[in-house]
């Protein structure tokens, strides 16, 4: 208690002092604002502390000397020897209590608590600061209300368009009858069901009509020349866009017909639907490249930058080795619809039926009238149930041939039905052919073309037209496929 008192009645008689002389105490905005070790409250007296350290040692030792100077007389003498032993217990309790804290850097003490409170000092202010912030805001927002409804409102939404009353039909390649050009026989006496009236009127007539749908936009090809028709088509797309806002969606879209003969009337039933113009893509040729001992140039429509470049330097490097060999073990498109019999049994038995080759060679007759370049492979029938999923597998040619095979599979099927009345037809594409999508039956029964290709390209050409190193190659796909 007296080391304590000591420490702290220096710093309050300074501090009483300060106030007799006419000095102002500080207030609690400015004792927030000031450090702690900067500040004029109480605060321990360290240089005190360490006086009464050493005065505390020096007097320990000195009791200790003359204790051991005559030890035996007073150890005989128990009063004395009680006084000894009172004031080492005074001594060993001061040491105890205050001796330790000499040798705590009170410096770093009176740092770490200055940062505290200026942490402190700093929340405060910044809590000070968001308030104020929100204030500002919560005015501001107030005051551009309006304006912001205003500014930012929703854009009137235009009309929704009604649904179309008929759309058009998929027809086979060849099932219309082709017209000519302008210059050839005129459109009299190619068309006739809209009369002549309808043949003598002008395209903004016409193109009014369809508007109006007085006239089947899908029928227009049946009516009239394919190269008026796509006029037509664009002056009523024209007026259909222009009632959802400005647009200019078809002044870049090239209408004119290309150089080559019927082209619309070409497209019309095979390619698309509904045209109103085509677009232009770039053809780049890839080459030389020694396939299978031959010299080959393929042609690339790309509009891909550096893919024609890329590609050709691949060829370079495959025909400066041996060249590529290729052979193709398995070409064929497939279909699978997905038929429902009454029962389990009636499954079995068309699946039973598809497996005879007469009843195939019906199949393939029946699938084979649809077209003039597929050819019907393969029929694999699959039981689950009451389902049989009917894997029909095609030779297209030199098309993908989807379309063509999904026609040849819709005239199967009613061959099917004829055999099997009690059959319904559950969906043409029964997911077994497999397509869009990796499936492990593709990967065992092929679908398309399944291709074996080889080449051996020399080091050398690795590192000249590469520009890499053959290790490089091995690492880079180990990393990134393995």
């Amino acid at each position: 208690m007296f080391a304590f008192l000591v420490m702290n009645t220096c710093n309050d008689l300074s501090q009483n002092a300060d106030t007799l002389m006419g000095k102002t105490t500080e207030t609690n905005s400015q004792k927030l604002s000031t450090p702690f070790g900067m500040r004029s409250d109480p605060q321990p007296r360290w240089d005190v502390l360490k006086i009464l350290n050493f005065v505390a040692v020096l007097s320990f030792i000195l009791s200790v000397v003359k204790f051991a100077s005559d030890f035996s007389a007073y150890v005989a003498d128990s009063s004395t020897l009680v006084i000894f032993l009172g004031v080492w217990s005074g001594f060993l309790c001061y040491f105890l209590g205050f001796f330790g804290m000499s040798f705590i850097d009170h410096d770093e003490i009176l740092a770490g608590s200055s940062s505290m409170s200026s942490e402190l000092c700093q929340k405060k202010i910044e809590k000070v600061a968001i308030n104020v912030k929100e204030v500002k805001s919560l005015t501001k927002s107030t005051k551009s209300a309006s304006f912001e409804k205003e500014t930012f409102a929703s854009p009137k939404k235009n009309p929704l368009h009604p649904p179309a009353a008929e759309t058009p039909v998929c027809t086979a390649a060849g099932s219309v009858v082709p017209t000519t050009r302008s210059s050839g026989k005129s459109e009299k006496t190619l068309f006739a069901p809209a009369g002549n009236d309808a043949l003598s009127m002008t395209n903004a007539g016409i193109a009014t009509l369809v508007c109006e749908n007085k006239i089947k936009d899908h029928t227009l090809e049946k009516r009239f020349n394919s190269d008026r028709v796509v006029l037509i088509r664009r002056m009523v797309f024209e007026k259909t866009l222009a009632t959802l806002g400005p647009s200019v969606a078809l002044d870049s879209l090239s209408s004119a017909a290309p150089e080559c003969d019927n082209f619309y009337e070409r497209i019309h039933g095979a390619n698309c639907e509904i045209v109103v113009g085509y677009v232009p893509l770039p053809v780049g040729v890839v080459g030389p490249l020694t396939l299978n001992g031959e010299t080959v140039y393929v042609p690339m429509a790309t509009t891909e930058g550096c893919l024609i470049a890329s590609t050709n330097r691949g060829c370079k490097a495959i025909s400066s080795g041996e060249g590529a060999f290729c052979s193709i073990l398995n070409d064929g498109i497939t279909r699978a619809p997905c038929v429902r019999l009454p029962s389990a049994r009636r499954a079995a038995e068309l699946a039973i039926w598809c497996g005879v080759s007469d009843n195939f060679a019906k199949l393939k007759a029946a699938f084979e009238s649809t077209t003039s370049f597929g050819k019907l492979l393969e029929a694999k029938p699959t039981v689950a149930g009451r389902n049989v999923y009917i894997r029909l597998k095609c030779f297209s040619g030199d098309a993908m041939g989807m379309n063509m095979v999904s026609k040849g599979s819709l005239a199967a099927i009613d061959l099917l039905k004829s055999c099997f009345p009690e059959m319904i037809l559950v969906a043409l594409s029964g997911n077994m052919c497999t397509d869009k999508k990796a499936a492990a039956t593709n990967w065992i029964e092929g679908r398309g073309k399944s291709v074996v290709a080889e080449a051996t390209i020399p080091r050398k050409v690795v590192e000249a037209t590469l520009k890499t190193t053959v290790k490089a190659i091995v690492d880079t796909n180990i990393n990134k496929n393995l």
